[in-house]
């Protein structure tokens, strides 16, 4: 192997910090640069011996010597460093070119959606590796288990992917899922959540139609039969593709525990629960299926899966009171989570408490998408940071949001403190609490919260 070198403009990102730690090990020459890096980014780059030595850009740092810049979304058009890779003629490359490069003789298998993407992949990786498999795996999180997010080797025949919507680069508006080229395809449903990118819903709509008409002829599209959107997109005509829909894995909830009902009757046992997981555990067993696990390796395999950080974790539970905390942002996930939640613990009151962080979120024309998101929860907390409202630029206050959730039963909260309060004033006898958001509550630590709770 030649050793590259190689330079990260916005290093810091989920799986551009992965991608440079995964380079290093592997013996190449990394540096990199961001104006802007947190955990666990920064925590896992100082630990490599990757984190610069200050914030921001720095163009002193792109040099002839360079085999390549790689380029992360968080950068803009007229970063510095570009620029003086173009004057010097380096080659700039995004994430998902790099990777495509790497796995062009590889069978890909790309997973996509608005929602489910990252568990889907992370339970085919989980089974491969149950049965030790060689692959390699670009996953949107982190999964328990695994050292990094991304894995890359020379050898491995196979690499399943983490496809998302979003554009590869500053430099590049082609979505990321489209610059892999699959193999086989998979989407698990469309639900528009990207006002910021895609500023209405069919044009959201046509980068998946794109998706799947590159697929290949002789290859796959696995897609939600249950999605109507999904549903219309791949049941089109394609010529020499196999069109392969999922739905729903049948199951029944025992004293509190999910349980998987297989096509012989058996029962297995789960460590995941909600209907959106039931229909990521079908995905993940088609795709499966087609790269060689059997219906019967695949239910030995599922029943140690744990899923992917950030989603549904259980972060407190006694005999008073349940709490999670999850990545759920969008409508339709925040809608899956708390329906998922209160399904398990149908007896119990839900509280949901949701933080309008991203973008689209903040959008008083995006707003109304969150009508009834919230049906399931007794009570429902809606957090919007000032600061962050500031930094994008928006402008809603609490009855917009009232208008838009329609819960007879919201409260909206304006700061970390506030929200505190409001939790550790509540009497939380035999409760559920479901804390959600992409953001960080404006740096309330919710584990350690979570435990100072009262019934």
């Amino acid at each position: 192997m030649s050793v590259k070198k190689y330079h990260f403009t916005a290093i810091g990102g989920s799986v551009m910090h992965n991608l440079a730690i995964v380079l290093k090990e592997h013996g190449h020459q990394v540096t990199g640069s961001d104006d802007e890096i947190n955990d666990p980014s920064r925590s896992r780059l100082q630990a490599a011996g990757l984190l610069p030595d200050s914030t921001g850009w720095h163009p002193d740092k792109i040099t002839a010597a360079l085999d390549g810049v790689i380029v992360g979304m968080h950068a803009r058009p007229d970063n510095p460093e570009i620029q003086k890779a173009q004057a010097l003629g380096i080659p700039l490359i995004s994430f998902p070119e790099f990777i495509f490069q790497h796995s062009k003789n590889k069978q890909r298998v790309v997973v996509a959606g608005s929602h489910g993407k990252t568990t889907i992949t992370a339970i085919i990786v989980h089974v491969l590796e149950f049965y030790k498999r060689s692959f390699d795996y670009v996953i949107g999180s982190r999964v328990p288990g695994l050292p990094h997010s991304v894995r890359l080797s020379e050898g491995a025949p196979l690499i399943v992917i983490e496809g998302d919507e979003y554009f590869s680069s500053p430099l590049d508006r082609t979505p990321k899922f489209l610059r892999y080229q699959h193999h086989i395809g998979v989407i698990s449903g469309i639900a528009w959540d990207h006002a910021n990118v895609f500023p209405t819903e069919d044009e959201y709509i046509r980068q998946f139609d794109a998706f799947a008409d590159a697929t290949p002829k002789g290859g796959i599209l696995v897609f939600n039969e249950l999605d109507a959107v999904t549903a219309v997109l791949c049941n089109k005509d394609r010529p020499d593709i196999l069109h392969v829909p999922f739905k729903t894995h049948p199951y029944e909830i025992e004293n509190g525990n999910v349980i998987l009902i297989s096509s012989n009757k058996e029962k297995i046992p789960l460590r995941v629960f909600g209907k959106h997981n039931l229909m990521n555990i079908a995905a993940a067993k088609e795709v499966l299926k087609k790269i060689g696990i059997t219906a019967e390796q695949f239910y030995k395999a599922i029943p140690s899966f744990v899923g992917a950080a950030g989603r549904l974790d259980k972060i407190r539970e006694d005999q008073h009171l349940v709490v999670f905390k999850d990545f759920a942002h969008a409508p339709s996930k925040v809608r899956a989570t708390t329906e998922a939640v209160k399904e398990l613990y149908a007896s119990r009151p839900l509280t949901g408490v949701l933080e309008l962080h991203t973008f689209s979120s903040l959008l008083p024309s995006f707003l109304p998408n969150y009508k009834n998101t919230m049906k399931a929860c007794t009570d429902a907390i809606i957090f919007v940071d000032p600061e962050k409202l500031k930094t994008k630029g928006a402008a809603i206050d609490a009855n917009m949001i009232q208008a838009a959730f329609q819960h007879p039963r919201l409260r909206v909260v304006n700061s970390a403190e506030q929200l505190q309060s409001e939790l550790l004033g509540t009497r939380w006898a035999n409760q559920t609490l479901l804390l959600m958001s992409s953001g960080a509550f404006g740096g309330l630590e919710l584990n350690q919260l979570a435990t100072q709770l009262l019934p």
